[in-house]
């Protein structure tokens, strides 16, 4: 038996030990061929913030192009601004990004009102102002607590979602509606702060800063979703240009550009806040990771400018400009644009009157349209699994890339 064993073993080829950089022998060479693969992400995928398609090629796991397939949401929303008056139309603005809708309705208003040379009074301003900073809060706990989903963190979701309520319960208060408000009128506002409600809202910042300490916590330095966001998503400041970014997105990739400082509209050059960009603190300038830092940073800025605002609000005051009769309003023949700073970015609208009360152009600059044009740029050359915390880190509404 032994005798048998070792003529078997001496028989036997010998094995060629492979060493790093030697080459493969020819019997080893396999000739591997690959084959793209179209996959659907949407209309129905969670991770694309609304109906969206995005059609994805891919190598193995690897992405080799993209094409975001929009117009699910499509309502002709410019086009109505054309067939009703703008009075009218106030509402129509809520439904673009339903997240941000007090920005859309000011972003349209200051428009008319530049337009009509309509002045607002001091008092309405500051309750603009107070309005629309506490929506942005709403809007970017929406942003960071549906990111965490995208990447499987549950539980920041419910931390945010709380905050959340929080502001739907004023805002619904001051106005009797939680997410399509109609606050905002041409020349002013639908009514004054009620009784209360300013101190109401002074309590919930002060416990709002507490607890964005313990979403951080949780989620921000979170070592797996560092992981999966730092490095991830780079956009280059002169892409972001190129592409005509704005917002959080912008300045995620360390550009320091808010049209509320730029060209300030309502009364914030009255306030002191600062603008926060993106610093690779976790990876690289511009990555995913910074996009939501930035989100995360601006809502500490919301809560310095609306407690300024209920300082140097003026006890009494008009809420709506005199000249501004809404059952027979028209505006003056000209033309005009107004660019706000929208949760999401520049938010502008260019209309253009004859004198009537309808708009005879009406066109909106959004936005959303803009950051998910870069798509198509970003996903080619990324993982599969990098293409949901891609999509999620800027944060779209479909409801204004579509209108």
């Amino acid at each position: 038996m032994a005798d048998a064993m070792t003529s078997n073993a001496a028989s036997a080829p010998a094995k060629t030990l492979l060493l790093p950089g030697d080459p493969r022998p020819p019997d080893l060479h396999v000739d591997v061929r690959t084959q793209e693969l179209q996959i659907n992400m949407g209309p129905q995928h969670p991770s694309t913030h609304g109906v969206l398609r995005v059609a994805i090629w891919v190598d193995g796991e690897i992405v080799t192009r993209a094409e975001p397939d929009i117009g699910y949401l499509h309502r002709c929303a410019e086009k109505i601004g054309e067939s009703v008056s703008c009075i009218q139309y106030v509402p129509y603005t809520d439904r673009y990004d339903y997240l941000a809708a007090m920005n859309n309705n000011l972003g349209y208003c200051l428009a008319v009102e530049k337009v009509a040379e309509v002045e607002v009074p001091e008092k309405a301003q500051y309750v603009r102002t107070v309005a629309v900073e506490l929506n942005r809060i709403a809007s970017h706990l929406m942003a960071v607590g549906t990111y965490g989903l995208d990447l499987g963190a549950f539980t920041p979701f419910f931390y945010a979602f709380r905050e959340r309520e929080e502001i739907l319960r004023l805002l619904e208060w001051i106005c009797g509606a939680r997410l399509t408000y109609n606050f905002i009128r041409i020349g002013g506002v639908m009514r004054d702060m009620p009784a209360g409600w300013a101190a109401d809202v002074r309590k919930f910042l002060d416990v709002f800063e507490e607890r964005l300490d313990e979403f951080n916590d949780l989620l921000t330095h979170n070592h797996i979703f560092v992981g999966r966001t730092a490095n991830v998503g780079v956009i280059p400041p002169d892409m972001a240009i190129r592409y005509g970014l704005t917002g959080p997105n912008l300045r995620g990739s360390g550009l320091r550009y808010d049209l509320r400082r730029e060209q300030p509209y309502l009364l914030y050059d009255r306030f002191q806040f600062d603008v926060p960009v993106g610093t690779g603190l976790k990876g690289q300038v511009g990555d995913c990771w910074d996009r939501y830092w930035v989100r995360v940073l601006e809502m500490r800025e919301c809560v310095r400018i609306i407690r300024q605002a209920l300082d140097q609000m003026p006890a009494t005051g008009e809420i709506m400009a005199k000249n501004v009769r809404h059952l027979a309003f028209k505006s003056k023949p000209g033309e005009g644009y107004f660019g706000i700073e929208n949760p999401r970015g520049e938010l502008g609208y260019y209309l253009i009157s004859d004198g009537g009360a309808n708009s005879y152009r009406s066109r909106i600059r959004a936005p959303s349209f803009c950051s998910l044009s870069i798509l198509e740029s970003m996903l080619p050359g990324t993982m599969l699994a990098d293409a949901v915390a891609i999509i999620g880190s800027i944060d779209i509404v479909l409801g204004e890339v579509d209108r």
